[in-house]
């Protein structure tokens, strides 16, 4: 856990690895090393002044594996929302398992957690490497997935049931913390069952977590609906074009289209208050910019704004339920601009489940793949508690109950948020 300037990234294992692996073309990681890699400070929130490294194990292929290939049984399960990459994922373990390590099975979980709760009559898929060759090519999971509490109790009666040794859980902040749970009740009962993690969430938001895939993809796809907003705009007189983008809690999605995409002149996200009102709010700058220039772009994070809202709930995962910020700076907008005696017209377009649904893009496939591959060394050496990712280019290990402290935020106070100012040439605060 976090000292005072280094974070010590140890692992869990369920005990020696004694057999030796079946690769034969690959680099061994030595287990006795470890890394030491610096800490952007884009990685972390303000509240993190302190961390300037982190003490991680390398992942990929062990010389000695825990679990027997011919005599292990995997399960892949896919939970939360879509997102690009999924079925990469899948493939990849499925394909590691197979032709690297001979294993004897694998099983596709129906649904999320519902498909290891029996009263949801969810049936196993086995998933082969002829059923997953061209999954690839679909968005979406083949597996299927769903939100909501599960018992861990009857999750691991399940694996135990069907003699599962390694469960990959492929899923964001809510779904780690789920295999948290589920490592807790596999302890307890003394089971030698290994839970290897592939984070997946399409805001980016996993705490020391570079970049999670599917996120390059739907920043790619973004551009596609801000181009669209902007020729709107710029085809009617005074005309606004309002883009909201996936992002409950961080702004990376918006923040990355924006810089990627030079035409946003506003761009808001969860990270950074505005008030809508005022000589300084959002009203008054925008005014401004349609009277200057005849056009404006706005992105909208969906979370930004959520102050202004009284507090909604949670839904069946326990996420914070969203109001609806777009649908109020449009009403804001049509009122103050009509107060302004100010024409205009605006252009609203959503596509954020469009963006999750496609098909991953060339990085995100390239990327979905080490993830995979990684996963299934991790699980093969006895790892457990853990999930794979990529820190300063390199691929990680890291446990659990660490990246499941707190969210990854954009730092309104970095670089990074301050090109991105600079990109749309807003003020950097509208309060």
């Amino acid at each position: 856990m976090p000292t005072k300037h280094k974070i010590q990234a140890q692992v869990q294992s369920l005990g020696k690895a004694s057999i030796t692996s079946p690769l034969t073309t690959c680099r061994f990681i030595d287990e006795k090393k470890s890394l030491t890699l610096p800490i952007p400070q884009e990685l972390l929130d303000p509240g993190d002044p302190e961390l300037e490294y982190i003490v991680c194990e390398e992942a990929g292929p062990r010389k000695f594996v825990y679990f027997d290939p011919p005599k292990t049984k995997c399960a892949i399960v896919t939970c939360g929302g879509l997102c690009p990459g999924i079925n990469d994922v899948i493939r990849s373990i499925v394909m590691t398992c197979y032709h690297n390590y001979q294993i004897a099975s694998v099983v596709g979980i129906r649904y999320g957690l519902q498909g290891l709760i029996p009263k949801y009559g969810h049936p196993l898929v086995e998933l082969t490497p002829d059923f997953v060759s061209h999954i690839h090519e679909f968005g979406g999971t083949i597996l299927g997935s769903s939100r909501g509490h599960q018992s861990p109790e009857e999750i691991v009666d399940s694996l135990e049931r069907l003699n599962v040794n390694i469960l990959f859980m492929i899923g964001g902040d809510g779904t780690m913390k789920a295999a948290n749970a589920i490592y807790q009740e596999i302890k307890k009962r003394g089971l030698k069952l290994s839970v290897i993690g592939v984070p997946k969430t399409i805001d980016n938001d996993i705490y020391l977590v570079s970049q999670t895939f599917g996120f390059d993809t739907a920043v790619e796809k973004a551009t596609e609906s801000i181009r669209c907003a902007h020729t709107e705009a710029i085809g009617a007189p005074n005309g606004i074009g309002m883009v909201k983008l996936m992002g409950r809690e961080s702004g990376f999605i918006a923040a990355q289209a924006t810089l990627a995409l030079k035409e946003v002149n506003f761009v808001l996200v969860p990270e950074v208050p505005f008030s809508i009102h005022g000589e300084n709010g959002f009203l008054s700058h925008l005014a401004r910019r349609i009277k200057k220039r005849g056009h404006a772009v706005v992105v909208v994070a969906e979370g930004a704004g959520q102050d202004l809202f009284d507090d909604l709930g949670t839904d069946p995962s326990g996420n914070k339920k969203l109001g609806d910020i777009c649908a109020v700076l449009r009403d804001e907008i049509k009122k103050y601009f009509t107060e302004q005696h100010l024409d205009y017209t605006l252009k609203f377009i959503d596509p954020s489940y469009i963006i999750r649904s496609v098909p991953a893009n060339a990085n995100d496939r390239v990327y979905c793949g080490f993830l995979g591959q990684h996963a299934v060394h991790a699980g093969m050496s006895g790892k457990t508690n853990m999930l794979v990712s990529k820190l300063q280019d390199r691929y990680v290990n890291l446990p659990i109950p660490l990246v499941t402290q707190k969210r990854r935020k954009l730092n309104p106070n970095s670089n990074y948020w301050s090109a991105v100012i600079s990109s749309t040439g807003q003020p950097s605060s509208m309060v």
